[in-house]
């Protein structure tokens, strides 16, 4: 069994602005807004939805693959993921063109303000699935445009069921697009943001939406996460942090947790379960991929946070 995570690999540059942004944009001025925040530090992270998810992907153990296109400057990144044992087959380098380059300043509240070059990521439609490479589970998460149409028209020709993970990127569909997206899927992750965004312009509710998927998953932060499934709903408990350093990438460690709880035929209660606690693992370290872990540590603090092995 094994999964190939379609998406973007990115440079991010993440600030931390060591106050609060609502203390400085005034809601009357919001259209002429000229705002300049200090951020006395910043660092240069490997970021990108692919990428992320398939850090994670690996550090459980499963069996994953990472497909995107990248830029004349992949080669720091390329050289990190040979050091983690990544395997780059499905990586296409794009001839005059920068890796996608996401700019994230965050503040005190933990909300981010995210400027996004896509560079490279523009190509990723010249990516196809491969029909023939023992691909069981696919997933499509943001990526460029065309690129996520075509992935999942791939995906669902090659008979392969996928993840749908909008995340960033849904803002670039309408609502038949997204009705599209999620008729081909066997299952959708969003946050509760995405999801009422998903929700306004599909004109579905979230279980009305659950009812088009073998599941629907929503994170809801440090309040868990729902999984609408046959018409109920499981509440999944959030995994307690040992502390909170960075938000970003969470959420992709969230869905690794959720590719590797289907690649092992997992009930959900348990795969929500194991994705809750890749999220708390994930948050307790500044970066996207500077959190690391045994296997055994694993299971120990899944023992910890939920009373029951996996």
């Amino acid at each position: 069994m094994s999964a190939l995570i379609c998406g973007s690999f990115a440079y991010d540059t993440i600030m931390v602005f060591p106050e609060k942004f609502r203390d400085h944009i005034l809601p009357d001025k919001v259209h002429m807004l000229n705002v300049a925040f200090l951020v006395p530090e910043m660092r240069r992270e490997f970021g990108g939805c692919a990428g992320n998810i398939a850090y994670n992907l690996n550090l459980l153990g499963g069996d994953g693959y990472a497909m995107g296109t990248v830029g004349e400057d992949f080669a720091p990144y390329r050289r990190w993921l040979e050091e983690q044992g990544i395997d780059q087959r499905y990586l296409r380098e794009v001839p005059g063109t920068y890796t996608a380059q996401a700019y994230i300043t965050t503040d005190l509240e933990d909300n981010q303000i995210t400027a996004f070059h896509p560079g490279a990521m523009n190509s990723a439609h010249l990516n196809e699935i491969p029909a023939d490479a023992g691909i069981t589970l696919g997933m499509v998460s943001p990526d460029g445009r065309d690129g996520m149409l075509e992935h999942a028209k791939q995906f669902a020709a090659a008979g392969i069921p996928f993840v749908f993970d909008p995340g960033q990127g849904l803002p670039m569909f309408d609502g038949d697009d997204l009705r599209y997206f999620i008729d081909l899927a066997s299952w959708v992750a969003v946050n509760d943001y995405e999801s009422s965004l998903l929700q306004d312009r599909t004109g579905w509710s979230e279980e009305e939406i659950g009812r088009h998927l073998q599941a629907l998953v929503v994170t809801r932060g440090k309040l868990g996460s729902e999984i609408f499934i046959d018409g109920r709903r499981i509440e999944i408990p959030a995994a307690a942090p040992t502390a909170v350093a960075d938000p970003t990438g969470c959420g992709d460690a969230y869905r690794a947790g959720l590719v590797y709880g289907l690649l092992q035929g997992c009930d959900w209660e348990t795969t929500g379960r194991i994705a809750s606690l890749m999220g708390a693992l994930k948050v307790a370290e500044k970066g996207t991929q500077n959190h690391r872990f045994s296997r055994e540590d694993f299971d120990a603090r899944f023992r910890e946070a939920f009373g029951r092995d996996i």
